[in-house]
């Protein structure tokens, strides 16, 4: 339900409003230097919430989904680690270039639009988070999740289709935040995917953390590969350039692993089967929704455009089987909730659906592959 307006109007001009008018920002060109929110005030995630469901009050109330459990009764020492993936959907994309023939452009204003995402993160309350087509994060992520408890870090593509966009926010890319208090960052590693040893416009942060909570290592990846069909290949030489740099990383997986990413392929493609074989003994998570435990959901997005119907699994949360488990899983928005116009849309902001897991680290802390 959408909280009413009640004495609550004067929330709209604090965390909300103090985030920056696109005209504001200027880091276009020098997006990796990460401002300073220090100085800024803790949110309180309600209140946030709040706001957002303020400005939010005339859309219909955000879908249900529900956490399904994959390992039954797992016993685990620590609190789970819950990880988001998320493609959200550039804003200059969505309006300028992506041709949601079935969104009506209203849908997509951001200043509501961004409600809706940050609804959707406030409700999971990740601990980490993995974003892709971020192409407001100086003036709307970074500010609003560092007053989270967030650590923030985002990496633009070189070449972002969304600078071609008139008015644009400057250039997309992937965002990767933790929460202060779980997580200590012990080494961060922006990276420029290549393919037959060229550089390429796709990129990945990885991060390894310790978890205050048990003191154990991990690193999270988060990438967005090549889209559009006819560049299999293309994707295949990126992952594996991927995986090149995360086995350095990880020191052969005695490092425990998670890789969130859209990686625009289907299960049948190459770069899929690339990491599902990987030395690295990686299983995709959500593969474990299904009743074997072997098949992929049947999208993770949905969409029309003017060539007709997209409906495609893309996106993934991959990690190590050996050292972590998977604990739940959140449910995918069925075909009737997501409604015959598909997605974006009034009810939901992207294209994408956001995928959710609970990990648990194994209980043999020295268990390697």
């Amino acid at each position: 339900p959408v909280c009413s307006m009640g004495n609550s109007t004067s929330r709209l001009y604090s965390a909300l409003a103090k985030t920056l008018s696109s005209s504001a920002v200027s880091q276009h060109q020098d997006c990796l230097e990460q401002p300073d929110s220090a100085q800024l005030d803790p949110i309180d995630p309600k209140d946030l919430l709040e706001e957002c469901q303020i400005v939010l009050q005339k859309r219909p109330p955000r879908f249900q989904r529900d956490f399904v459990d994959v390992k039954k009764n797992a016993a685990s020492n620590h609190r789970p680690i819950r990880v988001m993936q998320w493609n959200i959907l550039a804003q200059a994309l969505g309006e300028g270039k992506d041709n949601f023939v079935q969104c009506p452009m209203e849908a997509l204003k951001w200043e509501e639009r961004k409600c809706l995402i940050l609804e959707e993160i406030l409700a999971y309350k990740p601990d980490i988070l993995c974003l892709q087509e971020v192409d407001h994060y100086f003036d709307t992520f970074e500010p609003l999740l560092s007053r989270l408890g967030y650590q923030c870090t985002f990496f633009p593509k070189p070449w972002s289709p969304c600078l071609d966009v008139e008015q644009n926010n400057g250039p997309d890319g992937c965002a990767l935040f933790f929460l202060k208090d779980r997580f200590e960052l012990i080494n961060s590693a922006n990276i420029r995917l290549t393919a037959m040893k060229l550089k390429t416009n796709q990129v990945a942060i990885a991060q390894t953390l310790k978890c205050n909570e048990t003191g154990r290592l991990f690193c999270i990846a988060v990438t967005h590969l090549k889209a559009r069909t006819g560049w299999e290949r293309f994707r295949s030489a990126q992952g594996c350039d991927l995986l090149q740099n995360l086995k350095s990383i990880t020191q052969g997986a005695k490092i425990p692993l998670i890789i969130c990413g859209d990686f625009n392929a289907e299960p049948t493609e190459e770069v899929y089967r690339e990491f599902s074989n990987s030395s690295l003994n990686l299983n995709s998570a959500y593969k474990l929704l299904s009743p074997d435990g072997q098949s992929e959901p049947p999208y993770t997005t949905w969409k029309i455009r003017p060539s007709g119907e997209c409906r495609h699994t893309l996106d993934y949360i991959w990690y190590s089987q050996h050292a972590l488990n998977v604990n739940s899983a959140l449910g995918l928005l069925t075909e009737e909730q997501i409604g015959p116009n598909r997605l974006p849309s009034f009810n939901y902001p992207s294209d994408h659906l956001s995928l959710v897991c609970d990990f648990s680290f194994n209980q043999d802390p020295d268990r390697l592959l």
